[in-house]
This record gives C-alpha cells, structure tokens and sequence, in this order.
C-alpha cells in the first residue's frame, strides 16, 4: 500500500539551508547537513513508498503570507505528488480573501504553528480564520504542544474543537509535542485526527503503540516532519511497532484521504 506523509516543510532553494538551521536551533536538534529544499525532499523520498506528501511552511511575519503561498502553489503544480497548504498569520489583513486567493492557487487547507507564531491558538484573530475554513471545508493542520510555551496547549484546542465541530483538524504530533499526556487527557474523546510527526523518537515504540491505540486507528495520520526527520527512517520505525497491515493502511493511506477529502 502506498503511503501519504500529511507533515511535510518545505522552502525556496534560496534560505531552504537556513531555515532548516533555524528550525534545529528553535528544537535543539543539530540540523548543520539538512536542508529543507523541494530538491531534497523529492531525493527522500524516491524509491521509497511515499507517493504523496502534504506540503506547507509557516509565515512567522504577516508580509510573507502571500509569498510562501504563492511558492507552495508553485511547488504543486511541478510536483503533482504534492498537496499544498497555505500559511496564514494572525495579522494577516485580510485572511478571508488571502484564503479565497491561495483556494484559487489550488492549496487545499492551513497550517499553522501557534509557538513560531506566537500566538494564542483560541486567539480571537485565529477564530475568525477558524470559521472560514470551516464554512469552505478546508482541513487544518496546527502544531499543538510544547513544555515551554502555552500558545499551543492541547486545552486551547479542546476549545476551537467546540466552538467549530465541523472543522476538520489535525492535531499534529499526537496532539501535543513534548507534553503528549495532556494530549490525550483533553483530547482522546474528541473529533480530531492526530499526526505523529517528531513524536516517536521521544516516546519510544511501547509508548507511541499506547497512545495510538488510545486514540484509535481511525485518527491517526503518518507524518515524517522533514526536513526534521528522514521520511523513510521514520516511516521504517512507524512499520517496526508491529501493528496490523490493515491497521497500517489506514494510518497511511485511508486516514489521509478522509481527512483531505480528495481521492488520493
């Protein structure tokens, strides 16, 4: 069965180098030889099972929005293995008609990464993206969790899940990077997909097998993170836990395509 990575960073040739340094020193992990450039992705994955990848950046200043957008839509329509997303930030003037732009562009949802960003997932600003995505069905991939911040706190989450239940989600890294038991207290009964992306490195097999089975097959997506991780080493050490092929169709395949809307 061919295999969806829904968790993949990718940047202009031009600082593809330097943001991948940049986002090595915001996580402490040595980053020196990688580089997260379309070229090097389509390397890492060649010859291995991944045939489609969801691909996004984040816009960490709201004047370069419209850019990574457009760069994203480019990518795309070069690769057609990719599925885009668009980054928006919380300033961003207009979201509703940058959203309405970048749908035209062929970008399929957003990403977002409330710690980078610095904001307040439940902010207001981010809300009112929030009910658009889900009046226009677009899925939301946002980072959730970090031990040193609150901006991303899965409890925030718990509450845009309530205020928005047909907005689709993905709670990336099991919900919660770093602080993956309060993950699963605010979010093991709600209506929410959950990647594993920089996750299993840091759980190890038996706990990562745990909270997968907490969750349940149907919530969770396979996701590499790269340029952080090697998308075939990860999805090596995914296939090493030993779940059921069945069960591993699902997390890699089917998930993605319900949680996308799109025949992949």
């Amino acid at each position: 069965m061919p295999v969806a990575d829904i968790h993949v960073h990718i940047y202009p040739d031009k600082v593809a180098e330097r943001a991948a340094q940049s986002i090595g020193n915001f996580y402490h992990v040595n980053m020196e030889e990688q580089d997260g450039s379309v070229e090097r992705l389509t390397q890492a994955i060649d010859g291995t099972d991944i045939t489609r990848c969801v691909v996004h950046s984040v816009a960490v200043k709201p004047k370069t929005v419209t850019s990574i957008n457009d760069f994203i839509a480019r990518t795309c329509c070069e690769h057609p293995e990719f599925i885009g997303f668009m980054t928006l930030h919380q300033d961003t003037p207009d979201p509703a008609a940058e959203i309405e732009r970048a749908c035209n562009l062929g970008l399929r949802g957003i990403k977002l990464h409330p710690d980078t960003q610095e904001v307040n997932m439940d902010d207001d600003r981010l809300m009112r993206m929030y009910e658009v995505a889900e009046r226009r069905g677009l899925p939301l991939i946002i980072h959730c969790g970090d031990y040193r911040y609150d901006y991303s706190h899965p409890r925030r989450l718990k509450r845009i899940l309530h205020e928005f239940p047909r907005l689709v989600v993905d709670a990336a890294h099991f919900g919660g990077w770093s602080i993956y038991d309060y993950a699963l207290e605010f979010l093991e009964d709600e209506s929410c997909y959950l990647d594993m992306s920089s996750s299993m490195r840091f759980l190890g097999p038996r706990r990562t097998r745990e909270l997968v089975e907490a969750y349940g097959y149907d919530r969770i997506l396979f996701g590499s993170d790269f340029p952080m991780w090697a998308p075939a080493s990860e999805l090596e050490v995914f296939r090493a836990l030993g779940f059921s092929a069945r069960a591993y169709d699902q997390m890699c395949w089917y998930n993605a395509e319900r949680f996308l809307s799109m025949d992949l």
